[in-house]
């Protein structure tokens, strides 16, 4: 809260410049510097991770539990709505969108669709701009989400969840490079979503390019089915277990080797 009393209303401002869908994110040595507010949205997200923590359930691994911040929902609203930002819940009907799944009952029906149960934490708009999705279990049919991968693979554009693991690339690098992390940008427009619009490759790897090309995807991006990826892009996880499991348990570390944060929708489908 102190920090909040000291940022002000200018910092509100800047944080506002990227609350529409445009360009903002590619302009460099003006005022506001939008790759400079990109890194400010991330490392403002990798605040509200910790401070999620608190809703959400406990690692099943064994070890001692996290030391959870004792806060209320309320006052977790307060921090990021006095930054200019408006909380959502939406319980009614499950989008990839607006939700995170965090937990899985299994229906009995396999094509029993998505259904909500329950809101975990309340999600957070800038604007257009989607910062924080609400959390939420759900009951659905193993054909539309498979409890333990749904609710359990690594979650992508992330960095850290108490039940789960995560994946976002500041992992690995140093208390300075890794602040240097571009934050994601998914946009509710009147025209539709657009998801990671600062995406720079396509989902389906490009025809111009060698397959082997380092610039292309690579061969465990080539062994999850197109539907697979765009799930992921989607929902930022799998949702069942990928048709071809078994090549990839040839990968142990595929998980964590996959690299979909510069996936891009083609056009026909943004």
């Amino acid at each position: 809260m102190p920090w909040l009393d000291r940022a002000g209303g200018s910092y509100r401002a800047w944080l506002a410049t990227a609350a529409e869908d445009g360009s903002w994110w590619t302009e460099e040595g003006t005022e506001p510097d939008g790759q400079n507010l990109v890194w400010e949205l991330y490392a403002l997200h990798r605040v509200s991770d910790q401070l999620l923590l608190t809703f959400q359930p406990p690692s099943n691994e064994p070890r001692s539990p996290d030391l959870l911040p004792l806060l209320l929902e309320r006052e977790f609203l307060n921090v990021f709505t006095s930054l200019g930002m408006a909380s959502f819940e939406d319980g009614d009907a499950f989008e990839p969108f607006l939700h995170e799944i965090v937990e899985v009952e299994q229906a009995d029906d396999p094509h029993a669709p998505i259904e909500i149960t329950e809101i975990l934490w309340p999600g957070l708009m800038l604007g257009q701009l989607l910062f924080n999705r609400a959390g939420v279990r759900i009951r659905a049919g193993i054909k539309h989400a498979q409890r333990g991968v749904a609710d359990r693979s690594p979650l992508y554009w992330t960095f850290r969840r108490r039940h789960r693991p995560t994946v976002d690339l500041s992992q690995g690098w140093g208390s300075n490079s890794q602040w240097r992390t571009d934050f994601r940008l998914d946009y509710r427009t009147p025209a539709g979503d657009r998801l990671n619009v600062a995406g720079d490759r396509p989902i389906d790897g490009s025809a111009d390019l060698h397959p082997d090309h380092p610039e292309n995807l690579s061969p465990e991006e080539r062994l999850l089915t197109p539907g697979e990826r765009r799930e992921l892009l989607r929902h930022r996880c799998l949702l069942r277990a990928p048709e071809a499991a078994d090549a990839l348990a040839g990968s142990p570390a595929w998980e964590r080797d996959l690299m979909p944060f510069d996936w891009r929708l083609p056009n026909s489908e943004a």
